[in-house]
């Protein structure tokens, strides 16, 4: 299952990484920041990272269960942290290189919290 779920997360994160690049799919707002179907506050260098961490979920998919369980767990701490950065930091620019919004933070709460259900619950169903 968690092989499964991390070549899933992988192309979904390849694929939001791609989109936010497209201005019909992340037309800017009025301050000119991009907004990711009009919900979710994107750039550049949110884009990469969507972009690496879904070429590395879907390597540590391919991997097998252990990279994928193992992966999952350090991105679960890490969105945990991100979102916890969102709330402290509010609307605007996190470590002053990712664009962040209200509803950025509560997808990485969301994300943290399914990572680290599949990194520590599923992974040890599965073993």
């Amino acid at each position: 299952m968690v092989k499964s779920a991390a070549i899933l997360f992988g192309i979904v994160f390849l694929v939001v990484g791609i989109l936010g690049y497209f201005p019909a799919i992340s037309p800017p707002d009025a301050n000119g920041m991009p907004m990711l179907l009009h919900i979710f506050m994107v750039n550049n260098a949110h884009n990469i990272v969507h972009i690496a961490s879904g070429i590395v979920f879907l390597l540590c998919g391919l991997a097998g269960a252990g990279a994928s369980s193992a992966f999952f767990k350090i991105f679960g701490i890490v969105y945990a942290l991100v979102a916890i950065l969102g709330f402290n930091k509010g609307e605007g620019m996190l470590l002053g290189l990712i664009s962040n919004n209200v509803a950025d933070t509560w997808l990485h709460v969301v994300l943290a919290a399914v990572m680290l259900f599949l990194g520590f619950g599923a992974g040890k169903q599965s073993a």
